[in-house]
């Protein structure tokens, strides 16, 4: 309020103070949980390049490292059903830097493990770490864009994709620079420690009135949020297990360089997530799971049809541009809907997202098995074409 000389009114000044507090202490979380994300895309894509140096130190053949890393999925998925109940206990605060603390701390066991035993115990607990982080953050994130009062998920999530780029990145170049492993992985913990005092003062320590539900599962609308995630993850999961292989199969690529889809596909997915909140801003979240499962259809379409890998390229490109904020947006719209409380409702939608990447492969092996790689990727295209129908009766 002001007088009409323009000037702010003493009764009013206290007010507006706590009015810029407020904006200034939600920049500052929105910071925090960018960083968060990054941090938890940059650990998960670390352990990526030390796979093989734990198969070559541990002797295991092919069928033997599938087994043992299973055990990273699972810890994952019986972390994440529990995760929303311990944020809302302990405050999403305490529950991340406990779980950055077992990350840290988790990479450099793995990087030197030399028994099965204590490999599969260090790959179990980071799995699990990793799992319940992905939940904690993201309960953080819906808590922060309603507090911003505009579309930020889209974002936070491209941090995550950003964090990942780096951290592969990062550790396969001091890998190839001669670094021992030990050294490598203990530099990846580093990271991860130091970003604990820039963002965890400006993360959320309130706590839940009641304790949630240690084992979430989904109930009414979150099982159709919870499903319509499992899909998305599921084309996600397509690209980086299969994504090669049909290059490599069908469309004439050599081995060496298949692995550029997937290069194809995370690039546009990052640019896609990073452009992600200003088309929420435009579209609405509906809207844009709509056209986003639309797209990604479309994408699979054109990489199945390709007459050469280029145009395959292309399709990979769509894809990557349509998943992009399908899952942010799914993941925004658990904080609108009203069956459950929000941790109890993101632990069970992120349980059936991530049970799209750890189950879904197999799956389109067996389809791809039993008929072809072409015709499992466009079952891919009919999933992804009913994710954009069933977003209608989302919560708006």
């Amino acid at each position: 309020m002001t007088d009409n000389a323009g000037v702010i009114r003493a009764d009013d000044a206290r007010p507006l103070a706590r009015l810029a507090a407020s904006a200034k202490s939600v920049t500052a979380q929105r910071r925090a949980t960018r960083i968060m994300f990054f941090t938890l895309g940059f650990g998960t894509a670390s352990w990526a390049p030390l796979v093989p140096y734990a198969k070559a130190r541990l002797g295991l053949d092919n069928h033997s490292l599938g087994l043992m890393l299973l055990c990273l999925g699972f810890g994952s998925l019986l972390a994440m059903p529990v995760a929303g109940a311990l944020a809302n206990r302990f405050g999403c605060r305490a529950v991340l830097v406990c779980l950055s603390i077992v990350l840290a701390c988790a990479l450099p066991v793995l990087s030197v493990a030399s028994s099965l035993p204590l490999m599969v115990t260090a790959l179990f607990a980071f799995g699990a770490a990793l799992g319940a982080y992905g939940v904690t953050v993201n309960i953080q994130a819906i808590a922060v864009e309603r507090a911003s009062g505009r579309p930020v998920m889209s974002g936070f999530h491209a941090h995550y994709s950003i964090g990942g780029i780096l951290g592969a990145a990062g550790m396969v170049g001091l890998l190839g620079l001669g670094t021992p492993v030990l050294a490598a992985a203990l530099c990846a913990g580093c990271i991860l420690v130091i970003a604990l005092p820039i963002a965890g003062p400006n993360l959320l320590s309130d706590k839940g009135e009641t304790g949630g539900t240690l084992f979430a599962m989904p109930k009414g609308i979150v099982t159709l949020i919870g499903l319509l995630c499992f899909v998305t993850f599921l084309a996600e999961g397509a690209m980086l297990d299969w994504g090669a292989v049909f290059l490599s199969s069908t469309d004439g690529m050599t081995a060496s360089t298949a692995g550029l889809g997937y290069t194809v596909f995370a690039t546009a997915m990052s640019a896609g997530r990073l452009s992600g909140d200003a088309i929420v801003a435009r579209l609405g979240r509906i809207k844009l799971v709509m056209g986003g499962g639309c797209c990604a259809g479309l994408g699979f379409i054109i990489t199945t049809i390709a007459p050469t890998w280029p145009l395959a390229l292309v399709g990979f490109a769509i894809i990557g541009a349509g998943c992009a904020n399908v899952a942010p947006s799914l993941f925004s719209i658990v904080g609108r809907q009203t069956r459950m409380p929000e941790s109890d409702a993101m632990s069970a939608v992120s349980t059936f997202g991530y049970g799209g990447i750890l189950v879904g492969p197999a799956l389109i092996g067996f389809v791809a098995a039993a008929t072809s790689l072409h015709i499992a990727f466009l079952g891919l295209a009919c999933a992804l074409g009913l994710v954009a129908v069933c977003a209608r009766y989302l919560p708006r």
